[in-house]
């Protein structure tokens, strides 16, 4: 599709006014932490909405609506979960954080367990992110593609252009407020494609609601009892899954993944990051709700047809919008795609240089010298990026799959440490690196042979984690007694 001069303009103005908003919004800086860290000056609402933006992904933007147009609302259960595990991180993560003067969220680790736990964590996070965000960054070159007829090498070349522009110039601060913005743009677009579609609809909401409810479409609440005990873990969005599921999830990229915790490490105080955290988590809860409605009004204005979950979205705004609407749903897309990879950028970034570089080179260079260095690290991790989307262009699996299965590799080993750190007060640096790689290990068996639906993946792979460190602190402990 071709589009039109209106919607080339829309994108254009929006792609060069983000940029300079970063620029702007970022200030200068003069040291690493005024770089990484936004001098902890943010305020917590604007943290709030980053980290929503941060966390969707164009992935969610397209295939949310087209989970709900296939199935149901029952991906619902999974969002309260999420806000429960970020209750957690606000009561039990961030306080034990902040007793420390912490830069990374793996600074934590090296307080509780040593030096080689934060290097080992940090390097899981670098491979993880790096993979994972390839992929998303390939997945909004999809949508792009189909809708501006351009290749996916030029599509994920402007997205990272524009990133790096303001990551390199604004810093973390520069990316949260650019984040303020592109939360808003990106469910503005959503909303807007719902009230064209309502409009398109006869009877309008009443018919949305009537063929719904007779589709089985408004079913929010799953036991999942109904297919056994075997069943019961294959099926990704029931009750329990989807509270324990969403909740753990959450608990790993909330609280232990360097993307949000950079965040939340540039807010005033504990009290603020706390009220950023849970606040995101209620809109979150909006925000699903609204993409999961925007596909229940796409299988009313549809009906069913035979089509693949993330094609429904493009294919109605491809096909049905007028010009300049197509424009500003472009410009919502790249919001969701932009919000994930500056974020990106300088998380990998910032735990480089804070996690590995300064620790092991740096020690002795002046604040300015490390402040080149990082914005060096910054190009090096965008370049490494487009890479990384470029290397996934031929994958034949679904990309939303491949991009969960990444990040559920390493994030049950990783948030089993750190809770290993806070619960189990005598476990060594030995027991946190064995049992570390134990649950990734683990991991792999369990998504290799698809073992467990996904939202059961953290769970297992903390519970390996915990219990391994565990078993090795106690036996620790005992042979540490009998030596005395």
């Amino acid at each position: 599709m071709q589009g039109s001069l209106i919607d080339y303009v829309i994108i254009g103005v929006y792609l060069v006014g983000i940029a300079i908003f970063g620029i702007i919004s970022g200030g200068k800086q003069k040291t690493v932490k005024d770089y990484f860290l936004g001098s902890k000056v943010v305020p917590w609402w604007a943290v709030c909405f980053s980290i929503v933006a941060a966390e969707t992904s164009t992935l969610t933007f397209i295939s949310i609506p087209g989970l709900a147009y296939l199935t149901n609302l029952n991906f619902l259960q999974v969002t309260f979960g999420y806000l429960l595990g970020r209750i957690v991180v606000a009561f039990v993560f961030l306080p034990a954080y902040s007793k420390g003067e912490l830069k990374t969220a793996y600074t934590f680790l090296e307080n509780r367990f040593g030096g080689k736990t934060r290097s080992f964590a940090s390097i899981v996070f670098l491979f993880t992110r790096l993979a994972a965000d390839g992929v998303r960054l390939f997945a909004t070159a999809i949508p792009l593609k189909l809708m501006i007829d351009i290749g996916y090498p030029e599509a994920i070349a402007i997205m990272a252009l524009v990133a790096l522009i303001y990551t390199y110039t604004g810093g973390v601060k520069g990316i949260i407020w650019v984040d303020v913005i592109q939360m808003f743009t990106y469910l503005g677009g959503a909303i807007l494609a719902g009230i064209f579609l309502l409009n398109l609809i006869p009877g309008g909401w009443g018919t949305v609601v009537s063929t719904a409810s007779a589709s089985g479409k408004l079913s929010i609440l799953n036991l999942g009892f109904d297919k056994g005990f075997s069943g019961f873990f294959s099926q990704p969005y029931t009750l329990i899954g989807g509270l324990l599921g969403g909740a753990f999830l959450s608990m790993a990229s909330h609280g232990t993944d360097q993307l949000i915790v950079q965040r939340l490490l540039a807010t005033k105080n504990l009290r603020e990051s706390q009220k950023a955290i849970i606040g995101s988590g209620v809109i979150v809860i909006i925000q699903f709700v609204i993409f999961l409605i925007v596909g229940v009004m796409l299988y009313t204005y549809y009906g069913a047809m035979d089509v693949k979950s993330d094609t429904i979205f493009p294919k109605f705004i491809i096909e049905v919008l007028p010009p300049g609407v197509i424009g500003i749903i472009i410009a919502g897309l790249f919001a969701a795609a932009l919000s994930t990879l500056a974020g990106s950028v300088s998380s990998l970034a910032s735990s480089t240089m804070m996690d590995l570089y300064i620790p092991f080179f740096g020690k002795r260079k002046s604040e300015s010298a490390q402040l080149k260095i990082s914005r060096l690290f910054t190009i090096m991790w965008t370049v490494l990026l487009v890479f990384a989307a470029l290397f996934f262009m031929n994958t034949t699996q679904t990309v939303v799959e491949l991009a969960l299965s990444i990040a559920s590799f390493t994030y049950g080993g990783l948030l089993g440490t750190f809770l290993l750190g806070i619960l189990v007060k005598n476990a060594r640096e030995k027991d946190a690196l064995i049992s570390f790689a134990a649950g990734i290990i683990i991991m792999i068996f369990v998504i290799t042979f698809k073992l467990v639906a996904w939202t059961w993946f953290t769970i297992v792979g903390v519970s390996a984690t915990l219990l391994v460190g565990g078993v090795l602190s106690s036996v620790g402990r005992r042979v540490k007694s009998v030596e005395r």
